[in-house]
């Protein structure tokens, strides 16, 4: 009796860029309290989750989010008192059915989900057991009392939605597999954020920063963009390839028009499915990239399946739009061959127990995880627990910016300190299993005159 439900409760609080999101609280009949907040996303995918906001512009000009709340509060509350918070999978399927829509419509994903990793969070206190143990337990990923500690793929530089230059490609990001640990891995990130921080100013660019913590300067083009970094890797003492590389967003999908990809703002450089793979294969034998997130646009699936054949050997091929944390997109991207790897974003699919799903699914596939943050943050670091939990072995959780992106890595640090000798940082596998550039190839340095 004391893991049953007594109450579930919910508040609208606001995420980092100040729009309202739901925050809901699980308290057990043992008087165990564990609250969640979800994110919401700025670059979206189109088959994603319902997001349930009020559309009253009265307030917060429609964004306001008192009926999901409402939802907790009159809906999932009264269905969830009395179940026993160990049974997550039922917990979640008592809410997918009470909602009974094929996308989380009528009682919203958020107000679902918040359910869920509150629940998550009670059993786990419940049980006296860390968030990523219990996870661990659910996930049943653990073959042996080590846990990953994941690659954090840091967000350096930005463009696309998150920025008012003139990229197109999306986020620019440090890959850290060369490091001996976590703790070293972040300090490795932090070095050269630093260091481009001080190459942007002299180069007579800004340094504000966009909604995840990244740099977004007026630069023209990715070229650019690449150049910067590469020369912020080596000045700040590190390895490329070795120790540090590159992965990529380009985020495709928000520059998809009429069957071309338009990579430039300006509408200059307008390019076939074929001519944008192209693209990619050029800058990755040029630098010294290990991976690329939604390369093409979340409906090319032909797009999709030539960059595969072209790249997929290679680097990284990450769904993001194209799969949405969903097994039954990722289970055609595995019958089609498409891509080689899924991000995992807990609110593109509302529950849990389907998180949990969609990775083992990819796993099973042969294909690599990402448990990524979204653009509108909160302080929660349940994703942190969640990639140490199920092993993936990789992280997106934005800059080493904004706290409620560092939120997730000083996490991390915690972790990494309490296991111990129980940690196993997953930096050398990625490499081994993505060994994208040659030995001889040299990347591209340009060194950027400053802008008089």
């Amino acid at each position: 009796m004391k893991t049953n439900i007594d109450q579930v409760s919910a508040e609208e609080i606001l995420d980092s860029r100040g729009n309202p999101t739901v925050r809901a609280t699980v308290t057990l009949s043992s008087r165990v309290v564990a609250t969640s907040s979800v994110p919401s996303g700025a670059s979206t995918g189109r088959r994603e989750a319902c997001e349930l906001r009020d559309r009253d512009s009265s307030r917060f000009f429609g964004k306001g989010v008192l009926k999901a709340v409402a939802n907790i509060n009159n809906v999932m509350g009264p269905l969830l008192i009395g179940q026993d918070v160990l049974d997550q999978r039922g917990i979640d399927t008592a809410m997918c059915q009470a909602d009974g829509t094929p996308n989380k419509s009528k009682l919203g994903a958020n107000a679902i989900l918040a359910v869920s990793l509150a629940a998550a969070r009670a059993a786990a206190a419940a049980e006296q057991l860390p968030l990523y143990a219990y996870i661990g337990r659910l996930a049943g990923a653990r073959e042996s009392n080590s846990f990953n500690l994941p690659v954090p793929m840091i967000n350096v530089l930005n463009g696309g939605q998150h920025a008012s230059n003139e990229l197109e490609f999306q986020e620019f990001m440090l890959y850290l597999h060369g490091a001996p640990n976590f703790a070293e891995a972040l300090r490795y990130a932090a070095e050269v954020f630093q260091r481009l921080k001080i190459l942007l100013r002299a180069s007579g660019f800004s340094t504000a920063v966009g909604d995840e913590g990244g740099f977004a300067p007026e630069i023209q083009n990715h070229e650019e963009a690449l150049a910067l970094i590469v020369e912020a890797i080596e000045d700040a003492g590190h390895r490329l390839n070795d120790q540090i590389s590159i992965a990529l967003d380009p985020a495709a999908s928000a520059f998809f028009e009429r069957g071309e990809y338009v990579v430039s703002k300006n509408r200059k450089a307008a390019r076939t499915p074929a001519g944008v793979a192209e693209l990619y294969f050029e800058l990755v034998n040029r630098y010294p990239i290990v991976s690329i997130e939604d390369g093409a646009a979340e409906d090319d699936w032909e797009g999709w399946n030539l960059l595969t054949k072209i790249l997929g050997k290679k680097v990284q091929l990450v769904g993001d739009d194209l799969f949405v944390t969903n097994t039954e997109l990722l289970r055609r991207g595995i019958r089609e061959g498409i891509a080689n790897a899924i991000l995992i974003k807990p609110n593109q699919i509302g529950t849990l127990t389907e998180t949990l799903d969609a990775i083992a699914m990819a796993r099973g596939a042969g294909y690599g995880v990402i448990v990524s943050h979204r653009s509108g943050e909160t302080e929660d670091t349940f994703i942190a627990d969640l990639a140490v939990g199920t092993g993936c072995g990789q992280i997106k959780a934005g800059s080493l910016c904004r706290s409620e992106r560092v939120a997730k890595y000083n996490r991390l640090l915690t972790i990494e300190r309490e296991l111990g000798d129980q940690a196993v940082y997953y930096g050398s596998k990625m490499v081994e299993r993505y060994k994208n550039l040659r030995q001889s190839v040299r990347p591209m340095r340009q060194r950027i005159a400053p802008r008089r």
